[in-house]
């Protein structure tokens, strides 16, 4: 397994560029440690390591996700979670408690959050859906990644139309939250599901657009037609 690790670490490195990682900076707000490298690079890296990874057991393989989570380094986070959703076959209800702790304690920007949440998370709970109850728990966490979780990892779900009472449920509890990324989150979370769902998505933020936050609401409505993003984006 160290070996594993050792073969990606050189494979990132050589593959990272001083000007790359000044850009994918720019990216975010927080401080963010970086290689460097395009983003298509990242995942084709990710799959080609993934070889050696994939005869492991799953105790191994979500030790191999956690040293990569460990090292803070934004691609390394990305490789971690390209790995564990490859094995999504293997999911058990038992892995609830390993996805709780990477989101709470080694996500630290938007695009892990997002990456993380909308595949391997999304996945499990479409599995394991009695979890959902777990998940509506990190809208009261104080840690705005965990907040922004509770949203994303509802994406590919909410897309497909699934869990509508849920994803209000959600929205609702997070519905002043100040922190800009989690407004964001959610505000993701209804759009998608305003694609099967728009009629009740439109009357919901139209109940709470005179205090839902305007970045949550935009978000929310950017898909809907004109009129209707006209009439929603109307004050009281």
């Amino acid at each position: 397994m160290k070996n594993i690790l050792t073969a990606l670490r050189n494979d990132l490195k050589s593959n990272a560029s001083e000007e790359r990682r000044i850009s994918g900076e720019r990216f975010f707000k927080e401080p963010v440690k970086m290689y460097g490298m395009r983003a298509s690079q990242l995942s084709a890296i990710a799959k080609t390591h993934f070889i050696h990874v994939k005869g492991l057991s799953k105790k191994e393989v979500w030790e191999l996700c956690e040293q990569l989570w460990k090292s803070g380094l934004y691609e390394e986070a990305i490789v971690a979670c390209i790995w564990s959703c490859k094995i999504k076959k293997q999911f058990t209800p038992e892995d609830f408690p390993v996805f709780e702790k990477w989101v709470t304690q080694y996500i630290t920007n938007w695009a892990a959050c997002d990456t993380f949440c909308n595949h391997t998370m999304g996945t499990f709970l479409e599995m394991y859906p009695d979890f959902l109850k777990d998940l509506k728990k990190w809208t009261r966490s104080g840690n705005r990644w965990v907040r922004r979780a509770a949203a994303v990892s509802l994406i590919v779900p909410a897309r497909k139309g699934m869990w509508l009472d849920d994803v209000f449920e959600i929205a609702t509890a997070m519905l002043h939250d100040t922190d800009d990324m989690v407004q964001k989150g959610y505000g993701w979370m209804l759009k998608v599901a305003a694609n099967k769902h728009e009629k009740e998505v439109f009357d919901f933020v139209c109940k709470h657009k005179d205090t839902m936050p305007r970045t949550a609401l935009r978000y929310a409505i950017e898909k809907m037609p004109e009129i209707l993003k006209k009439k929603a984006m109307e004050r009281e």
